[in-house]
């Protein structure tokens, strides 16, 4: 899978354009999703608030890779839709509150997935206020962003979502496993 730069990247995107960066700390957790993977629900619902405390603390970088590998278990390309409405999210600030909106939300595999009037109506609960998400939803810059990430990943050697690598070594997707292995990154490169 060749991995064609999109046409444009959301704000706060990592320096290769492949995912979102949030946070400054030095060790980096690269974290590969899918909207519509039910594991990648679970995931986030069992692990946000510990990623989150890893971010505000100034401990760990996070690079989220919103990728569309179940493009095909919906009838509209949901992932990818869902993604580029992400990148509209990241534009203001708030990928990752939207991201956790999407993962509340998640519809199942095998339908069409959210309208994209559902998930301009979801900026709401991610504290999106305002006509520019809808406005940005609307004209779909992201669309092309999508297939990027996806492609950067499977070069990289990710094979599925959700896929956790800390410092660049694979890291099981549970709060527990990510905490310690922030931890033993941080003393191997000699901060803590």
């Amino acid at each position: 899978m060749t991995a064609t730069a999109p046409s444009r990247v959301p704000a706060g995107a990592t320096a290769e354009g492949d995912g979102i960066l949030v946070g400054r700390g030095p060790v980096r957790v690269d974290l590969f999703i899918d909207f519509l993977c039910p594991f990648c629900r679970r995931f986030e619902l069992a692990s946000g608030e510990t990623l989150a405390e890893l971010a505000a603390s100034g401990r760990a970088s996070l690079a989220y890779h919103p990728m569309n590998i179940l493009d095909l278990a919906s009838t509209t390309n949901y992932s990818t839709r869902a993604t580029a409405a992400s990148g509209c999210a990241a534009d203001q600030g708030r990928f990752v509150e939207y991201a956790h909106a999407l993962f509340v939300g998640q519809p199942h595999e095998g339908g069409p997935g959210l309208s994209d009037a559902e998930l301009v109506d979801l900026a709401a609960v991610a504290g999106l206020a305002g006509p520019e998400f809808a406005a940005c939803a609307a004209s779909g810059p992201y669309l092309d962003w999508a297939p990027y990430v996806t492609a950067r990943a499977s070069q990289a050697g990710v094979g599925g979502t959700p896929t956790v690598l800390i410092a660049g070594a694979d890291v099981s997707p549970e709060p527990e496993a990510i905490t310690a292995a922030a931890a033993q990154a941080a003393r191997q490169q000699g901060l803590a």
